[in-house]
């Protein structure tokens, strides 16, 4: 598994935009969104935290791979 790296919440959600996902709304510095059944939040900070992005990818049923791929 790679590690993950450092990255701002605008580049994981172009990131998941080209995988497939949509903004759905945004509400304050949250933005939702969705693919599908999978709802994936995320916040836009910079960086976003580890843990945070490790939640990210469990919502969005993605690996790290799989991001670092699309960034």
């Amino acid at each position: 598994m790679h590690k993950l790296p450092s990255v701002s919440g605008t580049k994981i959600i172009k990131s998941l935009n080209k995988m497939g996902f949509i903004v759905v709304r945004q509400r304050g510095s949250h933005v939702f969104m969705q693919r599908r059944e999978a709802t994936v939040t995320v916040p836009l900070n910079n960086p976003v935290k580890k843990s945070t992005l490790k939640s990210i990818l469990n919502q969005a049923g993605i690996s790290a791979e799989e991001l670092i791929e699309h960034l």
